[in-house]
Parts: structure tokens; sequence; C-alpha cells
């Protein structure tokens, strides 16, 4: 075991995790159990500090149709951070995209190639284009027909200084078996998002139902490739979990409609950590009335804000 990952476990729980049990007929390993939450979590901390992941966002700016000039300077449109030069060029955004053209002499670039003049595709099309300048970043981002430009920078300092992040005790208890009852037919779910006036519609197959120390639960389910997402809130989003809900993946269950929901590897939104994503928010239907004190906990030391 990763002995420095084990700090997160009391000495009962270590205890308690090394034995095993029997769950639905078939045995249980506890510290495989463990092993397997442990090596999520590092995996977790990797994907965040990875260059596309949700800690190198310094920015997101949400344009309507019209011409926008950009760069670090003021007096620009859009003000880019980081170490943006003071003026680049001008988006052209319309009801079809966005494109950008570039001031004479910036060395911009798309796949490696300068360029003056581009259509940036959005990152809901199948070849979404990134723009490149130094350490800086910046592509198109598509939601329910707005458009907005996300700006990252692959050297910024937040992400040297991150971690590790903090969780409650890894609980067996809190990885339980569910069940999906499947509606007649899959609908499309209305859940609010970070972002006012902006709206997420998945697919939703139906409703995980499981029991918590003998109290029945229930979850809407939104469907995910081969998987089953969940957000959800909970009591511990009043104090110790971040307020908007947290997410979860389980298995896409089969004909049984059997999956396992382990809350030990429920985790934050991006939104948690700054504010340029459009993460979805636990509806009303998906608040838990009780407390699962399992998964990933909410630290404000860790929600990045230029602001500050």
């Amino acid at each position: 075991m990763n002995k420095r990952l084990a700090v997160w476990l009391t000495a009962p729980l270590l205890a308690l995790v090394l034995a095993s049990c029997s769950e639905s007929g078939a045995t249980f390993n506890e510290s495989v159990h463990v092993q397997e939450v442990l090596e999520w979590r590092a995996g977790r901390l990797q994907r965040l500090k990875a260059p596309h992941g949700y800690l190198t966002q310094i920015g997101l700016f949400w344009l309507e149709a019209g011409t926008y000039s950009f760069g670090s300077a003021e007096t620009n449109d859009v003000i880019f951070g980081g170490n943006a030069p003071p003026d680049i060029g001008v988006f052209e955004v319309t009801e079809n995209g966005v494109s950008m053209t570039v001031l004479p002499g910036m060395d911009i670039r798309s796949d490696g190639v300068q360029v003056e003049e581009i259509e940036i595709a959005a990152d809901t099309t199948d070849h979404g284009v990134t723009i490149t300048h130094g350490s800086l970043a910046w592509t198109v981002v598509e939601r329910a027909g707005r458009f907005g430009v996300r700006l990252r920078d692959f050297e910024h300092p937040f992400v040297d200084n991150f971690g590790p992040l903090p969780y409650f005790d890894i609980n067996p208890l809190l990885r339980v078996e569910a069940t999906l009852r499947r509606y007649a037919e899959p609908k499309i779910a209305n859940v609010g998002t970070v972002i006012e006036g902006l709206g997420y519609y998945p697919e939703s197959p139906g409703v995980v139902e499981f029991e918590i120390d003998g109290q029945l639960y229930r979850l809407e389910a939104y469907a995910s490739g081969d998987s089953l997402f969940y957000v959800f809130g909970d009591q511990t989003s009043h104090d110790s979990t971040y307020g908007a809900g947290r997410f979860l993946y389980s298995t896409m269950p089969g004909e049984d409609g059997k999956t396992i929901l382990d809350f030990n590897k429920s985790y934050s939104p991006p939104c948690a950590f700054n504010d340029f994503s459009t993460c979805p928010v636990a509806s009303p239907r998906n608040r838990l009335p009780v407390r699962i004190e399992a998964g990933e906990k909410f630290d404000s030391k860790f929600h990045y804000s230029p602001l500050r």
C-alpha cells in the first residue's frame, strides 16, 4: 500500500478494511478496495494537474454575435491573463461559430503551425481546434448554442502548489449495491449549471435505488457512454463538500439492473477549483437527506480566482 496515501486512514478503519466480508453472495476483499480507492485518488490528482486538466484554466469569456478585440491590454474587449501580449487580434462570432484574425507579427499557432486567420472549431465538434501562444492556449466551447473562449496557462503557478486533496476516510459501507429502475423510455433531464441561463440536458435511463443504514434512497442517473453518471448533493454539501454537489460514476448495469455506487470515489466538479467551467449542479431530486461521509471534500484554498 502507498504509505503516503495511507495516512488518510485511521488505525481502526485500516484494521477494518484488511478484513473481508461477503457482499451479494460474492467475496468482497476490503483491502483490495482500499488500494483501489487510493490508486483512484492518485490518478484523480494527476488528471487535475495535467496540461489539459481543469487547473490550467484561467479564463472563460462568453461571447454574443459580434467582433471582439483580445489581448492583455485593458483596452481590449476580451482581456487575457497570463503572459499574453497586449494586443493579439480579434474574434468574430456568428451563429455558426468563432473565427480569429491575428495582428501582424504575432506568433500564434494551431497544431504547431503559425496562423493569421482561422475558424476555431468548438469542443463539441469532432475536430476541435486549440490555439497556442507560448504557455497559453485557448479553445472555443459551445454550450446550448452559446459560444465562449476558454483560456489556459500551462505554466499556471496555481498548479504547482495544488494538493493534496482532502478526503473523508475510506468507508467500505458506502460502497453500496444499487438497482437501476428504468423508465419506460429514456428521458431528457433538465439540470441546472453554475452558469446562469445555461442548462445541461443529459439522457436519463432511470433512477437507481440503494440503501444506506437500512434506509432507501434514489438518484436519477444520466447515461455516459458505457457508464452511469450522477450529480448529487447530500447533507455534507452544507459544510464539508462542494455546495453545488459532487460527481460519481458507476458501471452501466445489465439486464438485472445491478450496479455499484462507490461513494468513496465521489469527487468535486471542476467549478470547485476555478470559475471557468460549466458544471452541472445537483437537482433537487438528487439532493440526498443523509450525510455521505465518503469521497472528496471541498477546501476553498484550492479554488483559484484571479480577483483574489
